[in-house]
This record gives structure tokens, C-alpha cells and sequence, in this order.
């Protein structure tokens, strides 16, 4: 059986979309492919079980039939860390992790095992990615996001962890380049690399949509209440717009799918930004795909009436424009296996962009 270990220099630099891709386009060469993330930091709740939320994706999207527990063992949950260190148990996360992994791998022609965070995140309780990697017995591909200097200083520190350990690197891939820089990075990072002894495996250009939300998922990751429009917070946002100007100028910056973030009180630009709604027919794209109503200030009625007549998601936020914004601005964009769209653009980026021959003979 073979068995691979995705590993990312942080969060956020695409380990699950690239463990998607890559678990999608292995199983065109395996009959049975398995997946693992046996540490999580991001959790569900599933039929009473904390489970990470990639390993609900990927068992979604790849449709396994298994115990979801065993896909995601380790869930770390508000406390874990701080009773760890109060109580240390080294021994009951390592047999969580081996026997969850023992009933996911059997039977299995490949396993994709999952990291969190850094290689060595984890170390806080004696299992950090490097010592995860080790005890399962795996190689290790590690993800980066793109750029030149700090992506291979990254990737030259993290590889570092796993030498130590005794895991070997299998390579890297560098993902989200910039499409305008593409080739200049691919040539520098591949040569930078390589003297380092540090094999690229792909290099995957960076695209926009992949990191645009849904006002469902600002509704999920905040505290914002939705006012009007629940039947369109599908809508994915393409833009952001803060409207704190004169709404003459505040509509050059309307493109088709903004999300608007006005105080409730800017009546003006509401109205502009419901002049920008196009009419015609209710499929055709909307300039704005959502409101948030900031400073906790409510529209007079009629401006409220004319909102939620608009097919537009409004939200309400006590918090002011500012502090919306940059909570807007940080949000966490995650993958979900309802978005189609999304995970077929990713199997194609791996598949056009990714050396799966040279990955499948080092494993």
C-alpha cells in the first residue's frame, strides 16, 4: 500500500484543495484511495462527533464509506491544548491516531493523509505534522503559496522539522502564483530549490475564484443576521465595496457581484446600489450581490421595503463599517462540497499543473 502526507509551510496555503485534486486524479490510477487528517483544528459537529471539516469534504466530494471519526481522530477543540498540558496523554492521541488509521488503510491501494498547519504545529502536545508523518510511516509533499524568497525559506525551515524526524520530502508544490508571474516564479523556485536538494513537483497559478465566498458563508463564519434575501445567499461575492464616500463616486466601484458595506443610515448609497440591480430577467447576474448594513443602524421603512423587494441577501452588523470590512476582508474561505464549480476548477489546476507520474514512483 502506498501512502502520501500533505504538509503546508501554514494554513491557508491549499493543502485540502490540493489533496482534492490530487486524490481525484490518483483515483483514475487506484482502485481504492483513502483519506486521513488524523489531527484537525477546524471542526463540525456530525452525528454528535467532532469532526474536522476537510475530512467532511473530501468524504463528500469522494463519496468513501467509512466512519467519519476515523477520518478526522484528533479533534481540536476549545481546552485541548491547555488540558493537555495540565494532563498529558502522549499515549492516547498516538493509539487514536494508529487505529483510526489501521480501519481506514485496510483494504486501501493508496492513502492520503492530511496535515494541519506548519510541520511542526502540534508539537504542543508531542505530535506535531513531522512526528504525525513519522509514526504513520509516510513521505511527505510539502505545499506552499506562491512567491519566491519567502515561499523557499519556508519550505527550507519545515523540511527541516521532517529531516529531523526522519521523514523523507518527496517535493514540493507551490500553489496560488500569480498568473502575470507565473513563469518567472516557476523558473526561479525550481532553480532556488533544487540546489537545495528539494524537488518541485508542480507549480499551480493562482485563481481568483477559488477564494471567492458566498454572503451564506459570511453568515456561517459571523455573528451578522441576515434581514432579507435568504433565497439568494448562494450569490458569490466577486468584489467588496465600503460605501463611506459620495454615492456618485461610491457606483465606479460597483462590479457585477459586490458586496456592499454601507452604514444603515448612507440611504443614498442604498439607493444607488439598488439602481445598479439589473432587472431584466432574475438569473441574470446582479452588480450587487449582497448588503451589510453597519453600525447596527436600521434604514428608515421604506428604504428596508425597497431592500427586501430586491432579491438581494441584506445583512445587518452591529459592528461599525471599519471593523465589518476587516472581518470580511479575513475570512476564511473553505471549500465546500456544494460548490461544484469550485472543486472542478481544482482537479483540473492539479491535473494540468501537478507531476502525478513522478509523485506515484517516489511514493
Amino acid at each position: 500500500m502506498k501512502k502520501i502526507f500533505i504538509a503546508a509551510t501554514k494554513q491557508n496555503d491549499g493543502k485540502t484543495s490540493v489533496s482534492l485534486g490530487l486524490m481525484s486524479n490518483f483515483k483514475d490510477r487506484f482502485r481504492k484511495v483513502a483519506f486521513i487528517k488524523p489531527i484537525g483544528q477546524r471542526y463540525l459537529e456530525e452525528d454528535g462527533v467532532k469532526v474536522d471539516e476537510d475530512s467532511i469534504l473530501i468524504e463528500k466530494v469522494c463519496g468513501f464509506h467509512c466512519k467519519l471519526k476515523d477520518m478526522s481522530p484528533i479533534a481540536v477543540e476549545k481546552g485541548f491544548t491547555e488540558k493537555y498540558i495540565t494532563s498529558p496523554d502522549k499515549r492516547s492521541i498516538t493509539a487514536q491516531i494508529k487505529e483510526a488509521y489501521r480501519r481506514i488503510s485496510k483494504g486501501q491501494d493508496l492513502v492520503i493523509i492530511e496535515g494541519t498547519g506548519h510541520a511542526g504545529v502540534g508539537s504542543v502536545f508531542e505530535h506535531s505534522n513531522a512526528s504525525v508523518a513519522k509514526l504513520l510511516g509516510a513521505k511527505v509533499i510539502i505545499i506552499s503559496s506562491g512567491g519566491v524568497g519567502r515561499p523557499i525559506d519556508e519550505i527550507i525551515l519545515n523540511k527541516a522539522l521532517f529531516d529531523k524526524e526522519g521523514v523523507k520530502v518527496l517535493g514540493v508544490i507551490v500553489n496560488k502564483v500569480l498568473p502575470t508571474k507565473f513563469d518567472k516564479i516557476s523558473e526561479l523556485v525550481r532553480k532556488g530549490l533544487s540546489r537545495q536538494g528539494i524537488k518541485v513537483l508542480g507549480v499551480i497559478p493562482y485563481d481568483p475564484m477559488l477564494s471567492r465566498f458566498t454572503i451564506e458563508q459570511i453568515l456561517e463564519e459571523t455573528k451578522f443576521k441576515l434581514v432579507c434575501g435568504k433565497d439568494f445567499i448562494e450569490k458569490m461575492v466577486s468584489s467588496v465595496v465600503v460605501g463611506a464616500m459620495q454615492s456618485k463616486d461610491a457606483v465606479k466601484y460597483i462590479v457585477d457581484d459586490s458586496l456592499l458595506i454601507t452604514p444603515g443610515d448612507r440611504e443614498d448609497i442604498i439607493k444607488v446600489a439598488l439602481e445598479e440591480r439589473r432587472t431584466t430577467t432574475i438569473k441574470e447576474q446582479l452588480k450587487i450581490a449582497g448588503i451589510i448594513l453597519s453600525g447596527g443602524i436600521k434604514p428608515a421603512p421604506e428604504i428596508m421595503e425597497l431592500l427586501c423587494k430586491a432579491e438581494i441577501p441584506v445583512l445587518f452588523a452591529e459592528e461599525d463599517t471599519y471593523a465589518v470590512a476587516s472581518i470580511v476582508h479575513d475570512l476564511t474561505v473553505k471549500i465546500r462540497f456544494r460548490d461544484t464549480d469550485k472543486i472542478n476548477r481544482i482537479i483540473r489546476l492539479v491535473r494540468s499543473n501537478v507531476d502525478v507520474g513522478t509523485i506515484l514512483k517516489g511514493m
